[in-house]
């Protein structure tokens, strides 16, 4: 399969990442590199776009994709958590813009064997990352009740996390879980019948939690974006899209945190802490798609992109 997405808040994010012909970009979630494409259409020769995205198909399809502007374009497999130290072996200390599409891209719920969607059989996989061995067979055999509670309770947000976590140890008993529909049978038989009519398929929630707990998604999120908001240039801007509530409570708060770090008490008259503000937030709510996008694609509907500004 081809590794296919439609970039979410393409034109609003490009807008927002504010161009410069010559300026230094990073992509750290190149993905299928629709965004890192339009970006590189609007530099100069002068210019520089780095893509970092640590799925082996993605760098395939970006390297493919990116082909006409290689003279400008540097693509590395990693994880964005480490974007300082790659931009360091490059020679970078600055940059003018950052962008973070987070979530899973449509190859990966639309390519079966990865094991991301609940929606057909497949082996139950859910790494971005291939080069990493843990699985989500791994973690639904491996982890204890509580720890499966906890994780599809905190990640999930699931108001049955503890029935779910409770029918997979007992279904793991006779026999490992191997497979997605397995899974799936554990999951409708944990919430009541007349809890499965709203709110979407009954394993969307369940999904969600292992796949943020393989992957480490929050936990990288959470360390990255002040470093990030580091590596800007004045001016600069980090543009951040995020799918659920989770991740997007972190970018929220720690763009406000960069924002306002005083950490004096209210009623202080004056500011001793001595911590100045990093930037500003230029978005102060979320962008949220258009109805024509969503219509053309479903998956951008709980997106929200946040944008913050370097002094």
């Amino acid at each position: 399969m081809e590794f296919t997405h439609d970039s979410v808040l393409l034109e609003e994010t490009i807008t927002y990442l504010n161009i410069q012909p010559d300026g230094i970009y990073v992509d750290g979630t190149l993905g299928g590199a629709g965004h890192s494409f339009e970006i590189c259409r609007r530099l100069s020769r002068q210019g520089r776009l780095i893509g970092i995205d640590h799925d082996g198909d993605a760098i395939v399809a970006a390297t493919k994709r990116l082909k006409p502007f290689e003279d400008r374009v540097t693509i590395l497999r990693d994880n964005y958590c480490n974007m300082k130290l790659r931009l360091q072996e490059l020679g970078i200390c600055g940059v003018d813009g950052i962008l973070l599409d987070l979530g899973v891209s449509s190859y990966q719920l639309d390519t079966v064997e990865r094991g991301f969607t609940y929606r057909e059989t497949a082996p139950l996989d859910m790494r971005m990352d291939q080069r990493q061995s843990k699985t989500a067979k791994d973690i639904l055999n491996g982890y204890s009740e509580q720890e499966l509670y906890r994780m599809i309770r905190e990640y999930g947000e699931e108001r049955f996390a503890k029935n779910i976590a409770h029918e997979i140890v007992k279904a793991r008993s006779g026999q490992a879980i191997e497979t997605t529909e397995e899974l799936n049978q554990i999951i409708l038989k944990a919430i009541p019948a007349k809890e499965r009519v709203t709110g979407g398929h009954p394993s969307k929630r369940t999904y969600q939690a292992i796949r943020i707990e393989l992957n480490r998604e929050l936990e990288v999120l959470n360390t990255s974006l002040d470093e990030m908001i580091e590596l800007l240039n004045p001016g600069g801007r980090l543009c951040v899209i995020t799918f659920h509530s989770l991740e997007d409570r972190i970018v929220k708060t720690i763009f406000k945190r960069n924002e306002n770090p005083c950490t004096c008490p209210p009623d202080f008259p004056v500011c001793i802490c001595g911590k100045k503000p990093k930037g500003r937030v230029i978005t102060r709510k979320p962008v949220l798609p258009q109805e024509k996008e969503q219509q053309k694609n479903k998956r951008s509907r709980s997106s929200k992109l946040r944008v913050f500004e370097k002094i």
